[in-house]
């Protein structure tokens, strides 16, 4: 269970980051968070999109067959509906409130596909990184309708969505030892507090995207506002209290690997040679 040090240092922002309107796959419009000239990484975390839209023109071309090698793609929907398929026969449907843990290891090919002609489309992208010992494994999904991510709803005001880690007694569905990952997805009512023991020896980062709060305590206390984010440090105990509006947000957490990264596209290795390899194999049709 967690529990709460009330001796502990409360974590502090120790920056902020404002993410950039940009496009991917066939000009799917979205913000990019991490991944950018401002953030480029925040190990194990290569890559954070928010993507969110009421104009289909914005998404319906989508993100047709691409490859990807040596990290995870992990993709959690909010509103709308995404077609997923891969060049080893799988294919899933997300949907809203649903997260899919895409581990392409060695490689695979795969299409993101809206399956909806309008309405609103809404979520989140993350790129995790992979030790060196796990950049080949062979591909894997951890894929979780929203009625198997359970709630946690700590004290009244505060509803939580466990993907990854813990909140109390409540156990996320994703493993992943490699990082030990922590992803929450954190509904705040109006002015309302709660407090959360981080992992030990994480990065973490909270993304903010509905309303506004305060993280921290006393005159350490920063406002985030709705699409910032904040790189959390300082200390393992997260004080939050939400603004007038209430506050939605995701809260991420990774154990971080410390190994060199060389990185080009959709490939994400230890060294250029093992990246040189990754084309090689990718255009001769070994993924």
């Amino acid at each position: 269970m967690n529990t709460i040090d009330p001796r502990g240092e409360p974590a502090r922002l120790i920056r902020k980051v404002h993410g950039r309107a940009t496009s991917d796959g066939a000009g799917v419009k979205l913000t990019r968070v991490i991944g950018g000239p401002e953030l480029p990484e925040l190990d194990p975390f290569l890559l954070l999109d928010e993507f969110g839209t009421d104009q289909a023109e914005d998404y319906l071309a989508g993100f047709p067959s691409h490859p990807h090698r040596g990290f995870e793609t992990v993709t959690y929907m909010l509103d709308g509906r995404m077609r997923h398929k891969d060049n080893h026969g799988n294919e899933g449907l997300l949907t809203p409130g649903s997260v899919q843990w895409m581990t392409a290891g060695r490689g695979l090919v795969h299409s993101e596909m809206p399956e909806q002609e309008a309405g609103r489309m809404r979520g989140f992208q993350l790129w995790v990184n992979l030790p060196a010992r796990e950049k080949m494994t062979d591909p894997r999904y951890q894929e979780f309708a929203p009625d198997r991510i359970p709630v946690a709803r700590p004290v009244p005001g505060v509803e939580v969505k466990v993907i990854a880690g813990r909140v109390g007694d409540t156990l996320g569905p994703i493993v992943q030892p490699a990082t030990d990952p922590l992803y929450l997805d954190i509904a705040l009512a109006p002015g309302q507090a709660w407090e959360y023991p981080l992992p030990e020896g994480h990065n973490v980062f909270a993304y903010v995207f509905e309303g506004a709060l305060g993280v921290g305590e006393g005159d350490d206390a920063r406002a985030l506002e709705t699409h910032e984010m904040g790189v959390l440090g300082g200390g393992g105990r997260l004080a939050l209290r939400a603004g007038e509006a209430g506050a939605r947000l995701i809260l991420v957490a990774g154990r971080p690997l410390r190994e060199p990264v060389a990185r080009h596209g959709p490939f994400v290795m230890n060294t250029r040679q093992e990246l040189m390899q990754a084309f090689v194999d990718f255009q001769e049709g070994r993924f």
